[in-house]
């Protein structure tokens, strides 16, 4: 899976709202200056995640956007879903009609475990977490490697 520029901007818009959230509703225009994003993109990338439940509009002179959730109630996971869909892998893991070998394939077991520790990792970090001055060791020490990593099976 590669995450496309609606993750990586909107993630951006969701840490603006963060950072902005007890100053009120954040207009658009803020928003799009601020991270040196498009308007219209970030139009259709609030529309997501509006639907998803992760923000709401305030209309009116006033208005903009608010994160709907507190910051600690959202995490990178929630936002991945709603502007990408399924954290899936490869297809067949959402639906194991798109592949014939879905059934026999050896390999299926392998992207599932790398799916569901890809979608745990996400969904372990949330708004806050990224949002927080403090350094990152401080912020987030389940991203730091409490082990060495099991050696590699691959023959060279």
């Amino acid at each position: 899976m590669k995450l496309t520029t609606r993750t990586r901007y909107g993630l951006r818009a969701m840490l603006e709202l963060a950072w902005r959230a007890d100053k009120g509703p954040v207009s658009m225009e803020t928003i799009a200056s601020s991270q040196t994003l498009s308007r219209t993109y970030l139009h259709s990338l609030l529309t997501s995640l509006r639907r998803a439940g992760l923000v709401r509009s305030v209309r009116g002179i006033a208005g903009g956007f608010l994160p709907a959730r507190p910051p600690g109630e959202v995490s990178v996971g929630d936002i991945v879903r709603a502007l990408e869909g399924p954290l899936d892998l490869v297809p067949c893991l959402g639906d194991r009609r798109k592949c014939g070998r879905a059934g026999a394939c050896v390999a299926r077991e392998l992207w599932m475990d790398l799916s569901r520790a890809m979608e745990a990792h996400l969904d372990g970090i949330t708004l806050k977490d990224l949002a927080d001055p403090h350094p990152r060791e401080k912020r987030r020490p389940a991203l730091t490697r409490s082990s060495p990593p099991a050696p590699s099976r691959r023959k060279r």
